[in-house]
C-alpha cells in the first residue's frame, strides 16, 4: 500500500475510525485525527476520544466545537421547514454529517494535508455525504476509505485492532449509537429486520419522570428564544429541552427510508427536543401564516430535507430555499404551551399577536362579522362556477355519445 503522508482523518473514536487510524499510521502516514462536536460529546467524552486517538498512533488530535455552527447552518432551517423525513425522522445524523464534513475538510486545507480519510462503509449514506463535500470543497485532496475499499467486516476490524494491541471492548457495543444536538440514532440487530422493535434497554434515555409537566416555548421569527420565560441561545435551549423531554422518554420511533445508494433501511432514534420543537413551531405557523404560505412551505421544506439527506447541501438551490424559509418566518412569533407526559407530549395551544384566527373576522362554524349572507351566497356561486361549467359541458357530451 502507498505511503499517505500528512493525512487528516474524521475520527469519532468508534470501531471504524479506530481501524483507519491504526492501519494508516502503520503504513507510515502522518495521521491528524479530527472530531467535530455537534452536540454529542461531553468534555469527558472528548478527553476519552483524545486519549484513545493517541493510542491508535495518530500524530495530533483536534476537536472542533461546532454546536452553534450546526444550529445556524442547518438546524435552524429544519425548524423553519418543520422537516421530518417521511413524516417521522428529524434528520438527526444526516444533518450533522454535513457540518462535520465541512469543518473537517476546512481543517485539512488549513494544515495543507494531501489526503483525507473517513471510516464509512460502501453500503451507507455517510460515504456519499462525506465524499461529496470533500470533493466539492477540496478536489485537490485525495479521499481515502479503508473500510469501503477493503470491504471489511466488523469482526475483521476487531481482530486487526486486537492483533495490534488495541482492545477497547468492541464486542460489547451491541448497538451503534450516534448522539447529537438534533437527536440520537440507534442501530442494531432489530433494525436490520422489518418487524422487530428495539427493546427498551436500547434507548440511551430511560423514563425517569411520570407526573405531567407543562412548559411554555417562546418563538421569535421562527426561532426558539425562551423556555418558561427564560431566554438563551437556541442551541442551548434545544439541549435543555432535550434533557427535560428525555426524562419522559419522549421522541422515540423507528424511521424507515430510502438510502442514497438505493436500498431501504431502518433506524431507531430518540429526539425529544427535535420533535417537540418542530411540532410546537408548526402549530404556531398554522395560526400565523396564510394557507398558501403553508402549502408552498410544505413543498419546499420536503425538497430541502431530501437534498440535505442526500448530501446536496452545497447545491445553490439550498440557499434559495433557505431565503424563502427566512422570509416566511416574519410573523411566526408567540408562545406555545406543551404538556410533557411519559412517552408522549400534547400541545395545548398558542398565544401570538400575529394569530390569524381572529374573532373580528368571524368564528369558524359559529358566526361571521366580515360579510353578509348575500355576499356568502355570491362567493359560493362564483367559487363553484368552474365545476358547474365542467359538469354541464361533459354531461351534454356524454348524452350525445350515448345517442
Amino acid at each position: 500500500m502507498k505511503n499517505l503522508k500528512k493525512l487528516v482523518i474524521a475520527y469519532s473514536g468508534g470501531l471504524d475510525t479506530s481501524y483507519c487510524a491504526v492501519s494508516l499510521s502503520k503504513q507510515g502516514s502522518e495521521v491528524h485525527a479530527v472530531s467535530v462536536n455537534t452536540g454529542g460529546f461531553s468534555k469527558n467524552d472528548i478527553k476519552t476520544i483524545e486519549e484513545n486517538a493517541y493510542k491508535m498512533g495518530v500524530s495530533t488530535y483536534k476537536n472542533i466545537e461546532a454546536l452553534a455552527t450546526f444550529y445556524q447552518k442547518v438546524v435552524k432551517y429544519l425548524i423553519y421547514g418543520n422537516v421530518l423525513k417521511n413524516n417521522t425522522y428529524p434528520l438527526s445524523v444526516s444533518a450533522e454529517r454535513i457540518v462535520q464534513a465541512i469543518e473537517i475538510i476546512e481543517y485539512a486545507k488549513s494544515i495543507n494535508a494531501k489526503f483525507i480519510a473517513h471510516g464509512s462503509t460502501g453500503a451507507g449514506n455517510d460515504q456519499v455525504r462525506f465524499d461529496m463535500i470533500f470533493q466539492t470543497l477540496a478536489p485537490e485532496i485525495e479521499i481515502v476509505t479503508p473500510i469501503r475499499d477493503q470491504k471489511l467486516t466488523r469482526q475483521e476490524e476487531i481482530t486487526y485492532l486486537k492483533s495490534n494491541g488495541i482492545d477497547l471492548d468492541w464486542d460489547k457495543a451491541k448497538y451503534s449509537i450516534n448522539k447529537g444536538l438534533w437527536g440520537t440514532s440507534i442501530g442494531g440487530d432489530e433494525t436490520l429486520t422489518s418487524h422487530l422493535a428495539l427493546p427498551e434497554s436500547a434507548y440511551p434515555s430511560q423514563l425517569k419522570t411520570e407526573s405531567p409537566q407543562t412548559i411554555s416555548l417562546t418563538f421569535i421569527k421562527g426561532e426558539l428564544t425562551a423556555i418558561d420565560g427564560k431566554a438563551n441561545s437556541p442551541e442551548v435551549l434545544i439541549q435543555q429541552l432535550n434533557d427535560v423531554g428525555s426524562n419522559f422518554a419522549i421522541g422515540r420511533d423507528i424511521h424507515v427510508g430510502d438510502t442514497i445508494v438505493g436500498i431501504k433501511g431502518r433506524v431507531g432514534f430518540e429526539a425529544a427536543a427535535a420533535l417537540i420543537t418542530v411540532k410546537a413551531h408548526h402549530l404556531l405557523e398554522k395560526h400565523t401564516l396564510t394557507k398558501w404560505q403553508l402549502q408552498h412551505k410544505d413543498q419546499l421544506s420536503n425538497f430541502y430535507g431530501m437534498h440535505l439527506h442526500e448530501g446536496q447541501y452545497l447545491d445553490p438551490v439550498m440557499r434559495d430555499i433557505e431565503a424563502f424559509l427566512i422570509s416566511s418566518q416574519t410573523s411566526v412569533s408567540g408562545d406555545v404551551e406543551v404538556v410533557l407526559k411519559p412517552y408522549h407530549f400534547v400541545i395545548n395551544g398558542v398565544k401570538s399577536p400575529f394569530d390569524l384566527m381572529n374573532a373580528k373576522f368571524g368564528s369558524y362554524g359559529e358566526v361571521n362579522s366580515g360579510w353578509t349572507a348575500e355576499e356568502a351566497k355570491g362567493f359560493i356561486k362564483i367559487n363553484g362556477n368552474q365545476n358547474r361549467i365542467h359538469q354541464h359541458v361533459n354531461s351534454d357530451a356524454l348524452y350525445k355519445q350515448e345517442l
